[in-house]
């Protein structure tokens, strides 16, 4: 087995094992697989967070349609969420992405017909019952 041989400078011979790596070098390669690391968990989480804002407000704007095709079919607001499923405008609730439920979604009810203060009032909008901001510094519950 052949071995470098490095002369120090008192002229003492050290040997040097040339298939090893050195403590700096592997604190480097370690500290780069760190850095690395870091920056795509960061970039996972922001990911995961953007795809959730875009599900919320595809099915606000999915519920808020359905909500609008009631009204110009019946000429009424739907009295409950559970009203757009029944009369075939929503297959099923969808979940809000950020609280995993669709029991926290809030309504917001029309106001009362002046022309016809015996109308029933029903809901005139749909917002996320999600506590949070946004990336772009909205609330969710805003939306």
């Amino acid at each position: 087995m052949a071995r470098n041989i490095v002369t120090g400078n008192r002229g003492t011979t050290l040997r040097r094992d040339p298939r090893g790596f050195t403590l700096i070098e592997l604190m480097v390669v370690m500290s780069i697989i760190v850095v690395l690391t870091t920056v795509a968990i960061v970039q996972y989480r922001q990911s995961v967070v953007l795809a959730r804002e875009a599900v919320l407000k595809d099915d606000l704007f999915k519920m808020r349609d359905a909500i609008d095709q009631y009204f110009a079919d019946k000429n009424q607001y739907p009295g409950d969420l559970a009203d757009l499923v029944s009369a075939g405008y929503l297959r099923a609730l969808p979940k809000d992405p950020f609280t995993q439920s669709d029991t926290t979604w809030l309504s917001v009810l029309s106001d009362a017909d002046p022309t016809n203060p015996a109308a029933p009032t029903g809901i005139y909008d749909i917002k996320s019952g999600a506590d949070g901001t946004a990336i772009d510094g909205s609330n969710y519950t805003d939306w």
